[in-house]
């Protein structure tokens, strides 16, 4: 389960610490570790004071060349594992305004070069007209968290800009009933179909729907987004998991591309897209 950011920090700590520890307790030095990890002594040193979070196979690679015995070896991995998860609720993003979150995921994308977003139930915000995401971004269930929507819409309408910048590629994959769900006014759904099939004609965006007719090698659980090889987000209703172990993030990646070949693509997506916003005007009037 995920766990509270006051908790992470402490097992960050508790796993730098016990990193520390083991290489004091076998003798040698943070330069001879380096050496029989194949890493710089630097990287040895910023682990083991906590400033950079290791992966778990960077935690096995230094646990197997300080020959730790057998409970220790699997309590380290397990406690890295963990540190390698945040959680964040959105009653903890709604604490401090919506609109940061926009801005940590503006800094996120502009820091990244390949994005793959997994979207089983609604579009992700960077394709949103204005008046799709107001109606995303305003909280229609009791006990949402209040939030200043005008704000958090702007900041979205901020960040699409990276869309245009040809260096960063996008793939977005959604299921039709993420094209179809009725989440705004017809005239308001008509208009993100029609933007979105406009944004899947730049060159660095590939964007996927998956038809409800197609045969689908899984069940499409939850909303996530992978960055590079380096990062993986995935939505709850109650906040967001990030995940930073190579092998949550390859496990991602397995998913997203099997998913992707049962995918309209290319032309047969923008028709598609075409299609649903006319279907959207037609009921508007």
């Amino acid at each position: 389960m995920p766990i509270e950011p006051e908790k992470q920090a402490q097992e960050r700590r508790d796993l730098a610490g016990a990193l520390r520890s083991l290489r004091r307790a076998s003798g040698l030095s943070g330069e001879r570790l380096a050496i029989r990890c194949n890493m710089s002594q630097t990287k040895i040193s910023r682990i083991e004071t906590g400033r950079t979070l290791p992966t778990v196979i960077d935690v096995e690679r230094i646990l197997k060349a300080l020959d730790v015995p057998g409970k220790v070896s699997d309590e380290i991995p397990r406690l890295t594992r963990r540190a390698n998860v945040d959680y964040a609720s959105w009653r903890t993003y709604a604490r401090v305004g919506f609109y940061h979150k926009q801005a940590e995921l503006k800094a996120l994308e502009s820091s990244s070069r390949v994005m793959r977003h997994f979207l089983p139930a609604i579009p992700t915000g960077l394709p949103h007209v204005r008046d799709y995401a107001t109606a995303t971004l305003t909280p229609t269930v009791e006990g949402d968290p209040a939030r200043d929507v005008s704000r958090a819409v702007d900041a979205r309408m901020e960040r699409q800009r990276l869309l245009d910048d040809d260096s960063r590629l996008f793939s977005f994959l959604m299921t039709e009933q993420a094209v179809r769900w009725r989440r705004a006014a017809p005239g308001v759904m008509a208009a993100q179909c029609a933007h979105m099939a406009k944004v899947n004609r730049k060159p660095n965006i590939n964007l996927g729907v998956i038809p409800q007719t197609a045969e689908v090698p899984g069940i499409p659980m939850n909303i996530f987004v992978v960055y590079d090889d380096r990062l993986v987000t995935v939505e709850l209703f109650s906040g967001e998991v990030a995940l930073r172990d190579p092998r949550d993030i390859t496990q991602h990646l397995n998913l997203f591309d099997p998913f992707w070949s049962c995918a309209l693509t290319g032309d047969a997506a923008t028709a598609f897209l075409i299609e649903a916003a006319e279907g959207f005007m037609r009921e508007r009037n």
